[in-house]
């Protein structure tokens, strides 16, 4: 039964707590305490909870990059999942990836909020070096191609349109090809950016290229900037510095998670023109990541807030997205993401705006646990480690290596260990998790090209691409040899 003496030793706590997060978390811990000693004394009973984790680390603090996609973690903070499951969460915004998975691994954070090749690309040495796990997946899609002002006056009159003269959806990037060649023709480069060398952003704007003809260039092992061979530059920028880098005329375009397309239209410097939605039904964009190491040591604190974090994605997604205009609100606050609601809303309530007024719907653009959205499937880690060995990340791989990496870093085990126990303490149904799953989704086509993934045969989808490696290939001084 809760005393008198641990409600003024929680509210006491406030006064010498560091941050604004550990402040708030703690004085919503002391309104619980209060809440159950008020109905304790009314019911002249004691209170009955779910039996806890035994916490290895109840003080853990969080990373995450200013985009819409953090949001499982804002939730799972504001509405007191990470509190119910014993935890004090600091959560804490980061300036760009790569500092991301710096201090994740230095231990400055216990886990993160990261893309979704970060986990994999450190495992496998691309970068930082070292073992990475995965158990939840933040937001399946999210993400947005913009290109500026001058560009689209370049092409919108090649648009193809609708009978209600709308531009239809998906725009091939075929429809760039003039201008690229008239930009070679000036030895001006088209210039686009990605967030990370291994984001999905940077693959997902290397498939829509690809699929409209243009190479978006090549890694080798003596070249990892990405341009090899290439039609398109990609290079990287920090997602919210993305608006105002095109602004200033250092790229045409990029390739980000929300809000940072919508701000483009804001700021009047860019129109998003496609949307990873519309090509794919399935990637996710974000996890959530913590080292082998952290995850070896601390096992119930992580399936604690594995927990905490399915419960913020199902939230998001229940009652089609009712409580999404909540979520807008909470993420507008600067300790998140910072950006006006009203942004923020374009895209987080089921719609995406294309052009100044032309928003469509868009159910699919962002999807935190519908179709087991959360599930950290293991043929998605295959996919992006495909992507890695179409454009030269990486060499050629036997398909039992594809399995094993992803299987290493993803870990189903450890998200249906959490699902079992948030359905045991009633926090969840049955239903909202897969059954008699291996980790490997169902073959599935891409609606730009429709090609079709098969995890289980990652060679054999490589091997489907008109520009790519496949094989044996590689890059030696800029050429493709082998075969």
């Amino acid at each position: 039964m809760t005393s008198l003496r641990d409600l003024h030793l929680a509210t006491a706590t406030t006064e010498t707590a560091g941050s604004t997060s550990e402040v708030n978390s703690v004085r919503r811990r002391s309104l619980k305490l209060l809440a159950v000693a008020m109905a304790t004394a009314l019911l002249g009973m004691s209170a009955v909870e779910a039996k806890p984790l035994k916490l290895e680390k109840e003080q853990v603090k969080l990373g995450f990059i200013k985009l819409t996609d953090m949001v499982p973690l804002a939730i799972a903070y504001e509405k007191g999942y990470f509190e119910d499951e014993g935890l004090y969460v600091t959560l804490e915004a980061q300036s760009n990836w790569k500092i991301v998975l710096d201090r994740v691994i230095s231990g400055e954070l216990d886990g993160s909020h990261m893309l979704m090749g970060q986990p994999l690309g450190a495992t496998i040495g691309i970068g930082t070096k070292a073992d990475m796990v995965t158990v939840y997946s933040m937001a399946i899609n999210g993400k947005g191609i913009t290109i500026s002002n001058d560009i689209y006056n370049r092409i919108k009159d090649t648009l193809p349109k609708g009978a209600d003269g709308k531009i239809k959806h998906p725009i091939s990037a075929s429809v760039l090809a003039p201008v690229v060649n008239d930009l070679k023709k000036q030895g001006k480069p088209l210039k686009m950016a990605v967030v990370f060398p291994v984001s999905s952003h940077n693959y997902s704007l290397r498939y829509w290229l690809g699929a409209g003809g243009l190479n978006p260039g090549y890694y080798s092992a003596t070249d990892v900037s990405g341009q090899i061979n290439a039609d398109v530059l990609l290079s990287v920028t920090p997602p919210p510095q993305m608006p105002a880098t095109m602004e200033a005329g250092t790229i045409s375009g990029y390739c980000v998670g929300e809000p940072w397309n919508q701000q483009a239209i804001f700021k009047n410097v860019g129109v998003p023109i496609a949307t990873d939605d519309e090509f794919f039904d399935t990637i996710p964009d974000k996890t959530f990541g913590v080292t082998k190491a952290w995850a070896e040591k601390n096992p119930n604190t992580l399936l604690a807030i594995t927990k905490a974090l399915i419960r913020a994605g199902l939230w998001l997604d229940a009652n089609n997205g009712a409580n999404r205009k909540e979520a807008a609100q909470i993420l507008s606050r600067a300790e998140y993401v910072g950006a006006d609601v009203r942004i923020i809303s374009k895209s987080l309530l089921n719609s995406f705006e294309y052009g100044r007024g032309d928003v469509r719907q868009a159910p699919n653009f962002n999807v935190f646990s519908r179709g087991y959205a959360s599930y950290p499937f293991v043929s998605d880690g295959v996919w992006t480690l495909t992507q890695m060995r179409r454009w030269g990340q990486i060499e050629q791989k036997p398909d039992a290596w594809y399995a094993d990496v992803a299987k290493k870093v993803n870990h189903v085990d450890i998200y249906m260990q959490a699902a079992q126990l948030l359905v045991e303490d009633g926090k969840a149904k049955r239903e909202d998790f897969p059954t008699l799953t291996d980790g490997y989704r169902a073959p599935w086509k891409s609606k730009l090209d429709g090609i079709e993934f098969d995890g289980k045969q990652p060679n054999a989808y490589v091997e489907k691409f008109a520009i790519g490696l496949k094989g044996n290939q590689k890059l030696e001084s800029g050429n493709i040899v082998g075969k």
